[in-house]
């Protein structure tokens, strides 16, 4: 049980005191014969008056005012009304992509720590406590993104409950983000990328259910696209449609650009075009094969019955885990590992500068400097060293030369057509 430390007397109607669970000062005020307390975020005396002074003036407006907030609205209450509207704008078209990543902080996280808390009591000790508990959950410290991430989440709850007149704007606590700096991204090798890609076949083919089936069919070709352009899987990759593959050709060979129109970044930085590996052709041929009745509008990777698929991620990471690879020096990997490992082999490919990989991947210079130095020195290193040794390419390790015989080369001519007669291949 929380005991008093000391107590200061400002005036008949108001004073502070220190509790023994709490290091800020608390504000005790009695108005109209009712007595109220709050934090006043601070463990300086000095401030700590001067706060409760203002929060004597600001609670005796507000009751003059009719304007007055109580403490009855806790948090759950607050944050699944934030959560329904994020829903509804992302229904609608009108939502931010990010907001799929604010709901889920607030499930996992916010919700489950702060959900019987009142928002108006929700302060710095509890934010204190709060991020000793996430990293706890997580097992690390979480990135300077996550908690940025989680602080704009957070953020949300407590404009909507002072919209609603549930909270007051003093009562907002600051949102501080002491998070890890950029660290080291999770990668796969060659080889270990064709180890889980064998066993993610060795998976679809033993698939008992049909959907089973085809989700790791589909994971196939996920997993190959995300390989071969460096997009970034989720956001980027699931909202693609046919009409956002472009092809040019000569009279052999052909190529392919992505263009982006939705995803992490898009709202600064508007649509872009990325450039896909040669060996992109093999995907494209398996998906329309699959797909032969397409649409301009039709997402790109989908089930045969047209819907949209979320159990991806859970059966790549089942083929990271039967194959011992989830783990890693830099931490888990996951489905967004293989864009990180498009970047590194990019850049020990030594064929194209730091900057076209960050045009290619919708990045910035700074991020790829911060995240993949342990890369770039390797990117010179016929310079640095005086040798110059022979090296395969890597991505024709990892897939086969194209052989443009006559099979593909009707398909090509059928891409062709159909993209100058309807806009898609």
């Amino acid at each position: 049980m929380s005991k008093v430390l000391e107590k200061h007397q400002l005036t008949p109607s108001l004073s502070i005191y220190k509790q023994s669970n709490c290091h800020n000062w608390i504000a005790r005020l009695k108005l109209n014969k009712t007595y109220f307390s709050r934090s006043t975020q601070t463990r300086d005396i000095q401030q700590a008056m001067a706060k409760a002074h203002r929060l004597y003036f600001e609670f005796e407006v507000r009751i003059e005012t009719n304007t007055f907030v109580t403490d009855n609205k806790k948090f759950s209450f607050v944050a699944d009304k934030v959560i329904h509207q994020m829903q509804q704008a992302l229904a609608a078209g009108t939502g931010k992509m990010i907001y799929d990543d604010y709901i889920g902080a607030l499930r996992k996280y916010h919700i489950p720590f702060f959900g019987n808390t009142y928002v108006t009591r929700i302060g710095v000790d509890q934010l204190t406590e709060f991020d000793q508990w996430r990293v706890a959950q997580l097992g690390r410290i979480p990135a300077k993104s996550t908690i940025q991430n989680h602080n704009s989440a957070l953020q949300m709850v407590f404009d909507y409950a002072v919209k609603k007149k549930w909270m007051l704007v003093s009562q907002v606590p600051t949102l501080e983000n002491n998070g890890a700096g950029g660290q080291r991204r999770a990668a796969f090798s060659v080889d270990e990328y064709l180890i889980v890609r064998e066993k993610v076949e060795e998976m679809h083919l033993e698939s008992i259910k049909e959907r089973t089936r085809q989700i790791r069919e589909l994971l196939l070709d996920y997993m190959d696209f995300a390989i071969l352009t460096g997009m970034r899987p989720g956001s980027e990759m699931d909202n693609l449609t046919w009409a956002d593959m472009h092809i040019e050709r000569d009279a052999e060979r052909c190529r392919f650009y992505v263009t982006v129109r939705k995803g992490k970044t898009t709202k600064y930085t508007g649509t872009r075009e990325v450039v896909c590996k040669e060996a992109i052709v093999k995907v494209l041929q398996r998906l329309s094969h699959r797909f032969p009745n397409r649409h301009k509008d039709d997402r790109l990777f989908r089930l045969p019955d047209g819907s949209s698929i979320k159990e991806m991620p859970r059966h790549f990471d089942k083929a990271l885990e039967l194959t011992q690879l989830k783990n890693s020096q830099q931490g888990e990997r996951s489905l967004y590992s293989l864009r990180h490992s498009y970047i590194t082999w990019e850049l020990i490919a030594q064929n194209v500068s730091i900057d076209v990989i960050a045009r290619q991947c919708g990045t910035g210079i700074q991020m790829i400097e911060q995240h993949y130095s342990h890369v770039i020195p390797r990117m010179f290193g016929r310079e640095l060293s005086g040798v110059a040794l022979e090296t395969k390419k890597l991505l024709t390790k990892q897939f086969s030369e194209v052989d443009y015989d006559e099979l593909l080369q009707n398909q090509i001519d059928r891409w062709a057509k159909n993209y100058k007669r309807r806009g898609f291949i």
